[in-house]
């Protein structure tokens, strides 16, 4: 597949209503294993489905549901209003499940991915407490990175994570990439083949993400303008973003490929950026378990 700045930016379809308002299809992106819906439900709507022969993951973005599964019973999923206003619950299930999600609260949200698998693992919810908060890089490219299903999770492909980036800061930065499978000589995975969506949210009217997506041979070299709700896809090559002042990006990333890994390696020309960062931006984290009250 030839991509361009057109075919990686997958533009958001919300109208404000309930349904399904960003999605990627593998097909339509020209790969192998990651597919990807993000739909809104009203208060007492449900969705029934079933994994088939794919790993999935709901993540939910905002309010609260209720899940029943053929692998068990999940009666109250979700706390946080928003993505910028707490830590994130989510569900693991794997393939051959039946579900039906049930939205307890209006403007219920929820970003499904689901992988091929032809492994079976168990059914998890992860809650905020589980997920590992990291503050990364330094000075104008220090960003939060909350990890859901990180690498060593108990499943067959799957990764996820959230990235919170203040404004006028970087991330995925130095640029990195991963694709292709590197091993060293002693065993240790230097660099896994991974497909990549970056979903993105703003926390405002008005603002957007500057995402270039570029490989070595810069047969891929695209400069986009992402909005809220709208998806970028990174097939190969590096993938560096960046958040206007005055305005806080979030994306959540998927990934799956040759390993269920995190192995990636630096564009040499910029690595060297690294070296000059002295301090975290004061502005991180972002979110935190704190922000909310236990659930009662």
């Amino acid at each position: 597949m030839h991509y361009t700045a057109e075919t990686l930016l997958i533009k958001s379809k919300d109208t404000g209503e309930a349904g399904v308002f960003a999605e990627v299809r593998a097909e339509q992106a020209g790969w192998q294993f990651l597919n990807m819906q993000a739909r809104r439900m009203k208060r007492g709507e449900t969705w029934a489905g079933n994994t088939g022969e794919h790993e999935y993951v709901h993540v939910i973005l905002g309010g609260v549901c209720r899940v029943q599964t053929s692998a068990g019973d999940f009666p109250r999923v979700g706390r946080r209003p928003d993505v910028f206003r707490g830590m994130p619950y989510a569900l693991y299930l794997s393939r051959r499940t039946d579900f039906v999600l049930e939205a307890l609260t209006d403007g219920f949200e929820v970003a499904t991915c689901w992988v091929p698998t032809d492994q079976d693992h168990p059914a998890r919810l992860i809650t905020p407490a589980d997920c590992a908060i990291e503050l990364r890089g330094g000075g104008n490219a220090s960003r939060q990175i909350v990890s859901v299903i990180p690498p060593g999770f108990d499943c067959h492909r799957l990764v996820c994570v959230e990235v919170y980036t203040p404004g006028g800061n970087w991330s995925s930065y130095p640029p990195h990439k991963h694709d292709v499978h590197r091993v060293a000589p002693d065993g240790t995975l230097l660099e896994a083949d991974l497909e990549e969506i970056y979903f993105y949210k703003i926390d405002r009217p008005g603002g957007y993400a500057i995402q270039r997506v570029y490989n070595d041979d810069r047969s891929i070299d695209a400069l986009l303008l992402a909005q809220h709700h709208d998806a970028v896809l990174v097939p190969e090559g590096y993938h560096p973003v960046a958040s206007p002042p005055g305005y806080t990006t979030y994306y959540l990333n998927f990934l799956a490929g040759s390993a269920q890994s995190l192995a990636n390696s630096d564009d040499p020309a910029y690595a060297w950026v690294k070296s000059t960062w002295t301090h975290l931006d004061p502005r991180l984290p972002v979110v935190d378990l704190g922000m909310e009250p236990p659930q009662r």
